[in-house]
């Protein structure tokens, strides 16, 4: 057997250098490039050989671990989990802010590799600087944090361990069922250490994502509940997206005549208009979607992990012969809510569907139902959009004129706050893959390091990232990377002075304002009630080198846009919008704990009209 004899780093980065996968005859170079942050517990190891070796990856500086992690998993999302950017950091404090990330990717079902640096495995050292040691277990680093946010999790003690290590990497990374976070802990020391390992290990490897093609008789049993009802809906999810089901999608809906509704990661794989789209449905649905679910007598779940957002708590569903059938690669989230199921890739599963039930003639029951619903839901869009208000901008005012502006080829991501639940329901996107939102962890933070990702992947487009000043301030470091980048993002900042979207939720229940206010502290009452805190975040981004603008009326925003569609470098735009002027209601309702003893009337009665809904909701 022929060796070559490498330190277990250059082995990684040769062996990521040449590492393919192939979807539907479409062949991509996998591992595009490495975000790092250097520091003791990588820069000599991995650092030395990616300065050595790294070939065809691209090195991207990173300015906080978990910033530059996002953009990685952003990165992989918008290339629908085709490739991917791995990630570096050094021990303890660099490698822990990777793991909100880690379970960021992992919950939304998106491939990222984690290459956290480690402490000695020869312990000689020990403790070496930013060592967590455990005085009862000797084997437990900062690193075992990874353990229940990784769908792969590995410790390379050895250098000859990289092999196995790798190969079971690449097969969760490249597996559309199991795919998530993979973190691979590297020891400082192991990784400069030599071993001859096998060349043929570095050979141009292909990882083949084969689409999962229904069983025959799942498709059948699968036809006999559709054929037994009479109005069902549809869930796109985001399984429906990564198999670019766009196609199956609309041949399904409109040759059966059934309405679908979308998820956060589900949305705008058909245009906002076509006839049998009702938008988002669940807590941050339409009107549409919602009254359509609420008497539906059958859910056809498509990619989707029926999270709380998107059932209304399993409040959504009132008919009481709903059914749920599920079409999903992941059997995991396929039977949940008591569902039958096709385990399928999405688009194969709805071929399948259509070719039987095409035979069998069947089409549901809605005469004009659909088109009712959504001819009223538009023109509740168009209301929200119209809303002019003497004391400033209203959120729902600002979205409209930037969906207006900024064109059917711009890329929006968002993640946290008041504004994926105003996108969900207002955004009118018409081309697949311009609306990125993560939503599945809903990560403050995601945002601007997303956006930063989003554009590596698609450079052609602009990309915009809407995101509230509570989340800007959480995390917008990779601001400052993607101008190094020469890589263009455009921030679209909605300071409305606090938490706007949590206030909202804690007023709901009876709650005062409480700590979701960006106030001062009060010298009277010693509380943080005094004025709200004056923020120029214009002045913040300027500082880095960015283009902004502050505006506080739409013709100050029309002028912003317009000059921001021109600029060469990234820009942030301040907008100060009014607070609680954000969407709310449309037949939803969402399932969180209120207090069942408060001194506040108001809490106890929110108490009581949560055991209402919750005896309506479905208790599976």
């Amino acid at each position: 057997m022929k060796t070559i004899r490498l330190t277990m780093g250059q082995a990684l980065v040769k062996f990521l250098d040449n590492q393919y996968l192939e979807f539907d005859g479409e062949e991509n170079k996998f591992v595009k490039g490495v975000f790092s942050i250097f520091g003791h517990g990588n820069v000599t190891g991995l650092g030395a050989a990616l300065e050595e070796e790294r070939a065809g990856l691209r090195l991207y500086q990173g300015r906080n671990e978990q910033g530059m992690a996002h953009a990685a998993m952003a990165y992989a999302k918008q290339k629908n989990r085709r490739e991917i950017i791995a990630c570096t950091s050094s021990i303890g404090p660099g490698a822990l802010n990777m793991v909100t990330t880690a379970g960021t990717a992992t919950v939304n079902r998106i491939p990222l590799l984690l290459l956290p640096g480690d402490t000695f495995a020869c312990r000689q050292p020990d403790p070496v600087l930013q060592q967590v040691e455990d005085p009862a277990d000797h084997t437990i680093t900062a690193n075992d944090a990874f353990k229940p946010v990784s769908k792969y999790w590995d410790r390379v003690n050895r250098p000859e361990q990289l092999m196995t290590a790798l190969i079971n990497a690449m097969r969760v990374l490249t597996d559309p069922a199991e795919t998530g976070t993979v973190t691979l802990c590297l020891p400082q020391d192991v990784q400069a250490e030599a071993y001859d390992y096998p060349v043929e290990f570095f050979a141009k490897r292909v990882h083949h994502v084969d689409r999962m093609l229904p069983a025959q008789k799942a498709v059948e049993r699968a036809a006999e509940i559709i054929k037994g009802k009479k109005n069902p809906i549809i869930i796109c999810g985001g399984g429906a997206v990564y198999s670019e089901a766009r196609t199956e999608l609309q041949n399904f809906a409109e040759t059966f005549n059934i309405p679908f509704g979308e998820t956060q990661a589900g949305k705008g794989l058909l245009p906002w208009n076509h006839s049998h789209s009702l938008g988002g449905i669940g807590v941050t649905g339409t009107s549409a979607a919602n009254e359509i679910a609420r008497d539906a007598d059958l859910v056809i779940a498509v990619g989707t992990r029926l999270s709380d957002f998107t059932t209304a708590s399993k409040w959504a569903f009132q008919n009481p012969d709903v059914e749920v059938l599920a079409i999903n690669v992941n059997k995991f989230d396929a039977m949940k809510m008591n569902a039958s199921f096709v385990q399928a890739d999405a688009a194969e599963g709805l071929k399948a569907l259509t070719q039987l039930l095409q035979k069998q003639g069947y089409t549901s029951a809605y005469q004009d139902e659909i088109k009712v619903a959504k001819e009223k839901w538009d023109g509740e869009v168009d209301r929200l959009y119209g809303i002019e208000l003497e004391e400033g901008l209203s959120q729902t005012r600002v979205l409209g004129e930037i969906n207006n502006t900024i064109g059917e080829d711009a890329i929006i991501v968002g993640a946290s706050g008041s504004l994926p639940g105003d996108l969900q329901r207002v955004w009118r996107p018409i081309k697949p893959k311009t609306y990125h939102m993560e939503y599945g962890f809903s990560c403050m933070g995601y945002e601007i390091s997303g956006a930063f990702g989003a554009k590596i992947a698609a450079p052609e487009q602009e990309v915009y990232v809407m995101v509230g000043d509570g989340s800007y301030l959480m995390l917008h470091s990779e601001l400052v990377t993607s101008i190094q980048e020469g890589r263009k993002i455009n921030v679209l900042l909605f300071d409305n002075q606090g938490f706007g979207c949590i206030h909202n939720l804690q007023r709901s229940q009876g709650i005062p304002t409480f700590g979701t206010v960006f106030r001062y502290r009060s010298e009277e009452t010693g509380e943080l009630s005094g004025d709200c805190m004056p923020i120029d975040f214009a002045a913040n981004a300027r500082s880095y080198g960015a283009e902004t603008y502050t505006v506080t009326t739409i013709e100050e925003l029309k002028d912003a846009l317009t000059k921001v569609k021109e600029s060469k470098v990234s820009t942030l735009i301040d907008i100060k919008v009014l607070p609680d002027t954000m969407t709310d209601g449309y037949e939803n309702w969402w399932r969180v704990g209120v207090p069942e003893v408060a001194n506040r009337e108001t809490v106890l009665n929110a108490h009581k009209t949560m055991l209402e809904e919750i005896k309506k909701t479905k208790k599976y």
